[in-house]
């Protein structure tokens, strides 16, 4: 059976593959509307919230999108370490809002104390944050960056990208105090890809009502009122949801704390495997990612020749992104992937890196 060690898309179950392949049902129908509560109701449990979550036929950059265009008449503060978190920041300035940009260097977590001195100063409507930067491998302390912003600011909504950490890492979004936490389905949650979930507090629904100029396609005031009805504005990704519906119910057998355990039981094994091998990690200690560990490539390792040796063994590692890219390769662990996997593609690499 081969296994990608890449941060999504990730490997699908059998069993999750087939349940796509439901017959289609009438999206108004009330057969599919309980499928579509359940999902959402299921979801809850990832997020640890009683807050609804939405179900968009998109990839997380979309719900990225929603963040900006229903909570943020104008001014909105980004707060950038890796790729993903530039990125949304380029929504943000691409939509037309008054953005600052708050960086850091990518190897360093976000500082919740100078994240709270620029909220305090800038008197913004929003901030953006990345949990887990999939470039870097590096997990932000969003609860102690809530926390601080709170303190100083509570009326600044908290947006979290969770894309490759919800399901795989522990995010409680109510006793954090976030208000919206969007992932995606092809990574932790082992789903294709083309769902996007994002759960979102009562006051941040609040304020999209008072927001102008949110679209059509992400108006989630306009999806709210569906989703009341167990619905949503436009066709939603129906086998999609089928087969999240069915993954929910594996996820949530397995438990989120043994899932979140795995995980960082497995970010573990890699990153002891590279320090013996005198590979340092990306991103400090104390911050490095449960679910993708971002690997200096100090020795040279040519990544396109090792993956080349890793198909003829049904398996694949990730290279580096962005500006790190030639710097850096990623091995991901999250998912499906069990700890025998890990330890399957370690020996694979090691038995590489002694002929090469």
């Amino acid at each position: 059976m081969s296994r990608m060690f890449v941060p999504g898309p990730v490997d699908v179950a059998d069993e999750v593959l087939q349940a796509q392949a439901a017959p289609m049902l009438p999206h108004r129908s009330k057969e599919f509307e309980a499928i579509f509560r359940r999902a959402s109701e299921k979801s809850q449990k990832l997020f640890y919230t009683n807050y609804r979550v939405f179900l968009s036929a998109s990839s997380g950059t979309g719900l990225q999108e929603a963040a900006i265009r229903n909570f943020v008449n104008k001014r909105v503060l980004s707060i950038v370490n890796g790729a993903f978190a530039d990125r949304w920041h380029e929504v943000a300035v691409s939509n037309g809002k008054d953005v600052e940009k708050l960086s850091f260097d990518w190897d360093k977590p976000a500082s919740p104390d100078q994240i709270a001195d620029s909220v305090k100063r800038g008197r913004f409507e929003a901030l953006t944050v990345v949990h887990n930067e999939t470039s870097t491998g590096l997990q932000n302390p969003v609860k102690e960056i809530a926390e601080a912003v709170r303190a100083v600011a509570p009326e600044t909504l908290i947006l979290v990208d969770a894309v490759s950490s919800l399901g795989g890492a522990r995010i409680e979004m109510d006793a954090w105090g976030l208000d919206m936490v969007l992932t995606s389905s092809q990574k932790c949650l082992a789903l294709p890809p083309g769902l996007a979930l994002g759960a979102v507090s009562d006051r941040a629904m609040e304020k999209a009502k008072s927001v102008e100029n949110r679209g059509w396609y992400f108006d989630l005031v306009r999806m709210e009122k569906h989703r009341l009805k167990d619905s949503s504005p436009a066709t939603p990704a129906m086998s999609l949801i089928f087969a999240l519906d069915f993954q929910l119910d594996r996820i949530l057998a397995e438990g989120l704390d043994n899932r979140f355990a795995r995980h960082s039981a497995m970010a573990k094994r890699v990153q002891e495997w590279a320090d013996a091998r005198d590979l340092s990690m990306y991103a400090p200690e104390g911050y490095r990612s449960q679910t993708v560990t971002t690997i200096k490539n100090e020795r040279g390792i040519n990544v396109s020749d090792l993956n080349a040796f890793l198909k003829q063994r049904e398996m694949r590692i990730a290279g580096g992104y962005g500006p790190i890219k030639e710097s850096t390769f990623r091995i991901a662990h999250m998912g499906e992937i069990q700890m025998e996997d890990i330890e399957k593609l370690l020996a694979a690499m090691d038995e590489y890196l002694k002929g090469s």
